[in-house]
């Protein structure tokens, strides 16, 4: 197949796997073949880097830092200005590579694209409000305040998922706040991570700070590994599997440096008796079908009052017949493949579990018979719940259950070892004001009247319990990526103590 928006990226012949402002000429010897899981088919290949170029890229980084602090941060906000920029000419084409190289269909492709554009206007607007307190002291003459400083190297670990836009939630937020950062993508989407990468050195090496932002892509066992142990990094910041997430957690808390982790979802969506079924249908299909059930956010559970439960799920079964499945790059398409055949498996095995257990499948359950790595969406219905639905598979199977009781159904909602994403669909203002106090969902989202999935960049992202407790993005989630310092200034000519102690 031809692929000319690849021309476009310039991402012609074997790539090196280091990038620094310049590419590295990696040493490894080993590389890694990037496939398509539109067809199986070799679309690149990706020299693997070592050791050697990870420590160049730790010293381009800590050089570019010490530069980089310096500069004012609105001066900071007009180079990422400048990059949303960058990003913005090339929409349709990074969209399409994030469609070839991952699978999701081209407008979620391009959505993931405008998200990156959203958060580099986000961090532009931020480069202005990186606020700090006064406080009244104690002490006659003193004045208290407190400020932030850039806290250094941040270590950047992305999923296949979502190539382009977790790494810009990150970078935009940690570049304003004066941060250099080191970026390891998934070997999955190695391509996206290199396109990205390209744009960036342009713009930076116009700025005059090439080494802010860096690429290595390598082994977890060697480049992964040596990143989540580097005490010149004392901010990591990855995103991926619960195991994973424990993983990095605690190599990171062993040395005392700092995680900001973004890890799985089982996410449910409670409907009342009072709901809408047809804005239930359509949160419930985009939350667990988009992006083929490949978001952490992705709807995996619907809980329906007994009394909704047979039309919902009548009308979900329609619904789920009418999905177009197939190239992701093609116009129609609502569902693309899912990223490899290992996910294939996984999503079999969930479903004869499921079966097994006593559930039915109402709808989809096949992995299709063509090129690719294509699967049907599949809803599993039960009286109860299924022992399988406790664990997080990261695909498009969706289990349905009713309920008689709202304490039940939030309870049954939390019964979860994550906490990232829900939501209720009701007119009730009561059952929407009780799903969103302190007993009611626990997840880090709420929703009313909409789907687990497609945050806005303006709000904090992330979950709590085994999601690893991280935000990203807005509100205030630049303060992972500062360090705060508290200042008092003694203006007078004596020395009192805090708390009136006389010392002397």
């Amino acid at each position: 197949m031809s692929y000319d928006f690849l021309d476009t990226l310039d991402l012609g012949g074997p790539q090196e796997g280091a990038g620094i402002g310049t590419w590295l000429t990696t040493t490894s010897g080993e590389s890694v073949t990037v496939n398509t899981p539109i067809d199986g088919s070799v679309i690149g290949e990706v020299k693997l880097a070592s050791l050697t170029e990870y420590e160049q890229v730790v010293a381009a980084a800590q050089e570019a830092f010490i530069k980089w602090r310096e500069v004012p941060a609105p001066a900071r906000g007009e180079v990422i200005r400048k990059l949303g920029e960058a990003f913005r000419a090339k929409k349709g084409e990074l969209g399409a590579l994030i469609s070839l190289e991952m699978g999701k269909i081209r407008a979620e492709g391009e959505g993931e694209v405008q998200e990156c554009i959203d958060i580099f206007d986000f961090a532009v607007g931020l480069s202005r409000q990186l606020y700090g307190l006064t406080m009244h002291s104690e002490r006659p003459k003193h004045r208290m305040y407190e400020q932030w400083h850039p806290i250094g190297l941040v270590g950047i670990i992305t999923a296949f998922n979502f190539p382009m836009a977790v790494w810009a939630w990150n970078a935009a937020i940690a570049a304003v706040c004066g941060d250099a950062m080191i970026w390891k993508p998934s070997l999955k989407t190695p391509l996206c991570a290199i396109a990205i990468q390209k744009i960036v050195d342009e713009v930076f090496a116009e700025a005059g700070h090439p080494g802010v932002m860096t690429t290595i892509v390598g082994k977890d066992a060697d480049v992964g590994e040596t990143m989540i142990n580097d005490k010149r990094l004392p901010l990591i910041s990855a995103t991926g599997s619960c195991r994973m997430g424990r993983h990095v957690g605690t190599a990171v808390a062993q040395r005392l440096g700092r995680s900001l982790l973004e890890l799985g979802g089982n996410n449910a969506i409670i409907v009342d008796e009072s709901a809408d079924p047809e804005m239930v249908v359509r949160g419930a299909l985009f939350g667990a079908v988009g992006t083929a059930g490949q978001r952490c956010t992705s709807t995996r559970r619907l809980m329906l009052h007994r009394s909704m439960f047979d039309e919902v799920v009548e009308r979900m079964a329609k619904a789920y017949a009418t999905v177009p499945i197939g190239d992701p790059l093609a116009e129609g398409t609502l569902m693309g493949p899912l990223i490899d055949e290992d996910s294939v498996k996984q999503y079999s095995a969930a479903i004869e579990t499921a079966v097994a257990q006593g559930g039915t499948v109402v709808a989809g359950g096949n992995v299709l018979d063509r090129p690719g790595t294509y699967v049907e969406p599949t809803i599993i219905a039960s009286e109860t719940r299924l022992e399988i639905s406790h664990h997080e598979t990261f695909a498009p199977i969706l289990y349905i259950t009713p309920w008689d009781r709202l304490e039940d159904a939030i309870a049954d909602q939390n019964d979860a070892d994550q906490g990232l994403s829900s939501a209720i669909f009701t007119n009730n203002i009561r059952n929407a004001e009780r799903f969103l106090c302190a007993s009611g969902s626990d997840c880090g989202i709420a929703n009313v009247n909409i789907g687990t999935s497609g945050a806005e960049i303006g709000g904090a992202f992330g979950g709590e319990k085994d999601t690893g407790g991280g935000r990203e993005a807005g509100s205030d989630s630049w303060k992972a990526y500062m360090r705060r310092q508290t200042c008092t200034i003694n203006y007078g000519s004596e020395l009192p103590l805090a708390q009136g102690i006389s010392f002397g």
